[in-house]
C-alpha cells in the first residue's frame, strides 16, 4: 500500500445474527480524494461507515479487514480508537438531534471535542468551537444555545463543526446535507471538499441524493444488499451505461417538473393567512433592559385553494416551520390571522377549534420521532379520531382505519404490527393515511420527503399526486429541496428572513425569477447531469 493511501477496506462482511448486513465490500480513499458512497435506505451505506468507524453493535461479527493511515483498525484496543476516532477519523451522522445532547450547549459540545483530543485549556477550545461554527455558516449564532433552541439545518452545521473542528485526515460524513436548505448546502460541501484538496485529507460522502454526490466527488460506489454493485469515477458513471440498479437510481433522481397546474380558476380558498407576524423573546443580556424580540415570521400572507399544491421554500431559518406551526393553530401570532374553510381558526378555541381541526392534517419529516413505538399502526393512524368531540365506534374506525391504509398502498393487516417493522417509507405511508384518516381539506408536509431516498422519493411523490387527484385535496409543501417542489407543486411561494420575496406559478419562478434570493437558491441546487 503507497503512502498516498489514507484508507483501504478489503472484503469486508458484517453479520447480525443470522443476517448479512454486508458482504466482501472493497474500497479505498486516496489522500486528497472524496469517494460518493449511494444506494437505496438498507443498501449498507450507513452500515459500512460505523464499520470503519468501529461503532458497530457488540452482538456483530465482522470479517475483512480496515486499514486507515497504515495500521489496522481491528487490531486496535478501544483506548487506541478513541484516540483515532474524532482526532484523526471524525463522522458526521444523519440525524443531528441523536448526535447532539439536548442537555448540553452548543459551543460545549464542539470544544468537547478539542479538549478530548488536545491538551488545550477551555478558553482555546472555546475560540475554536467558535472558529468552527463560523465556519459552517452559523455566524453570530450565540455559544450558549442549545439545540432546541436551532432549526434542523442549524443543528446539522453544529454536528458538522463538531467533525471539523480538528481537521481530521478523514472525514465519513452520512447524509450531511439531508436537512440543509440548497444554499447552506452548497457552502458546506465547497467547505468540505475544501477540507479534502487543500489539506489532503479524505472524504466519504454517505448519500442518496446523486445530484449532491456528483458535484464534490472523484468516484462513487453504488451499493445494493450490503454489496458494492458498481465502483467508477463520477463522471464515466453519470455518462456511460451501468448497472441497471445505477440506472433506476438515476432515474429516480431526475424528477420531472409538473406541467400542468391542477387547480381550476374557480377554486374556493380553504387556507389563508394575512399579515402574519410571530416574534420570539430573546435572552435577556442586562437586568436593566429586556432584549427586542426576535421576528420569525414578518407580515406574511398567503393562500391555498382547494385542489392545488403550493410550494414553501427557502433557507434554513427562513421561518418556514415557524410560519407552518402558525398555520395549523399549534402557536397564536402577535399579528395576523389565519383562517381556515371561511372561519377564523387562529383565534378559535375548545370545540370550534377541535371541529376545524379535522380539515387540516400535517405530515412530519420524521415520522417515528412523531409515532409511539409502543403502538400498532391501527392505534397510530386512528390517533386523530381521539382528539374529536364524536369519535366513531370501535367497527367504523377499524373500517376507515382498513380503508386508509390501502389508499397509501398498505393493507389491513399492516394494523396489528409495530412502526419498527416497516421501512422508512412505508412509515412515511403510515404518516400520509394518518393524515388522511378524518378526510380533511388541505394537509401540510414539513420536509416530508427529504430523508427518504431516491427511489422511495419517487414513490410517495406519484403516491401523493394520486392521492390529490382522485380525493381532491390540497397540498401546502414545505421543503427546502427545489427539485421536489418544482415536481410537486402548482405555486410556489419563496421565504427569506420572515418575509415572502417572491410567489408566483412554479414553472414561471423557476424558469424567470424575479428576486435575487430566488436566483441565488435556484443557482445553489445540485443538477444531475
Amino acid at each position: 500500500m503507497t503512502s498516498e493511501m489514507l484508507l483501504h477496506i478489503e472484503s469486508l462482511g458484517v453479520s447480525i445474527g443470522t443476517e448479512r448486513v454486508l458482504d466482501n465490500v472493497s474500497l479505498h480513499v486516496a489522500r486528497g480524494e472524496i469517494l460518493g458512497l449511494v444506494g437505496a435506505s438498507g443498501s449498507g451505506k450507513s452500515m459500512t461507515a460505523l464499520a470503519i468507524m468501529r461503532l458497530l453493535p457488540r452482538a456483530a461479527r465482522v470479517t475483512g479487514s480496515v486499514c486507515f493511515e497504515d495500521r489496522l483498525l481491528g487490531a486496535m484496543s478501544e483506548v487506541e480508537l478513541r484516540a483515532v476516532r474524532g482526532g484523526r477519523m471524525a463522522m458526521v451522522f444523519q440525524e443531528p438531534m441523536t448526535a447532539l445532547n439536548p442537555l448540553i450547549r452548543i459551543g460545549a459540545q464542539v470544544a468537547e471535542t478539542v479538549r478530548l483530543h488536545r491538551s488545550a485549556g477551555a478558553a482555546e477550545a472555546r475560540s475554536l468551537a467558535r472558529e468552527a461554527l463560523d465556519r459552517v455558516g452559523l455566524h453570530g449564532i450565540e455559544l450558549e444555545r442549545l439545540p432546541y433552541e436551532l432549526s434542523g439545518g442549524q443543528r446539522q452545521r453544529v454536528a458538522i463543526a463538531m467533525a471539523l473542528v480538528l481537521s481530521p485526515a478523514l472525514l465519513i460524513a452520512d447524509e450531511p446535507t439531508t436537512a440543509i436548505d440548497v444554499g447552506t448546502q452548497a457552502d458546506i460541501l465547497r467547505l468540505l471538499e475544501d477540507l479534502v484538496r487543500t489539506r489532503g485529507s479524505g472524504m466519504i460522502l454517505v448519500s442518496h441524493d446523486l445530484a449532491v454526490v456528483s458535484q464534490v466527488t472523484d468516484r462513487i460506489a453504488v451499493m445494493r444488499h450490503g454489496e458494492i454493485v458498481e465502483q467508477l469515477p463520477t463522471a464515466e458513471l453519470l455518462t456511460r451505461e451501468h448497472h441497471p440498479y445505477t440506472q433506476a437510481l438515476l432515474a429516480a433522481a431526475r424528477l420531472e417538473p409538473k406541467r400542468v397546474p391542477r387547480r381550476p380558476e374557480s377554486a374556493l380558498v380553504v387556507l389563508e393567512a394575512r399579515e402574519i407576524v410571530r416574534e420570539y423573546p430573546r435572552r435577556r443580556r442586562s437586568f436593566l433592559r429586556r432584549a427586542a424580540p426576535r421576528r420569525a415570521v414578518d407580515g406574511v400572507s398567503l393562500d391555498v385553494h382547494a385542489g392545488e399544491t403550493v410550494g414553501l421554500v427557502g433557507e434554513s431559518g427562513s421561518g418556514k416551520s415557524t410560519l407552518l406551526r402558525t398555520l395549523l393553530a399549534l402557536e397564536r401570532p402577535q399579528a395576523g390571522a389565519v383562517r381556515l374553510l371561511g372561519e377564523d381558526f387562529g383565534a378559535s378555541r375548545g370545540a370550534a377549534s377541535r371541529r376545524l381541526r379535522r380539515s387540516i392534517q400535517v405530515v412530519l419529516q420524521d415520522p417515528v420521532g412523531s409515532f409511539d413505538p409502543r403502538w400498532r399502526v391501527e392505534r397510530l393512524v386512528a390517533e386523530p379520531y381521539y382528539a374529536l368531540d364524536d369519535p366513531p365506534d370501535a367497527a367504523l374506525l377499524k373500517a376507515n382505519v382498513a380503508a386508509a391504509l390501502a389508499e397509501v398502498g398498505l393493507c389491513a393487516a399492516d394494523g396489528a404490527r409495530y412502526p419498527h417493522e416497516f421501512s422508512g417509507g412505508e412509515r412515511q405511508r403510515i404518516a400520509i393515511a394518518r393524515a388522511l384518516i378524518l378526510r380533511p381539506a388541505v394537509i401540510a408536509f414539513d420536509e416530508a420527503v427529504s430523508a427518504l431516498d431516491v427511489l422511495v422519493r419517487a414513490q410517495i411523490l406519484t403516491l401523493l399526486a394520486e392521492l390529490a387527484d382522485r380525493l381532491q385535496l390540497a397540498y401546502l409543501f414545505v421543503s427546502h429541496d427545489l427539485h421536489v417542489v418544482r415536481a410537486i407543486a402548482d405555486r410556489v411561494y419563496v421565504m427569506q428572513q420572515g418575509r415572502i420575496v417572491e410567489q408566483g406559478p412554479t414553472e414561471r419562478v423557476f424558469r424567470s425569477p424575479q428576486h435575487a434570493y430566488t436566483r441565488a437558491l435556484l443557482a445553489a441546487t445540485p443538477q444531475l447531469a
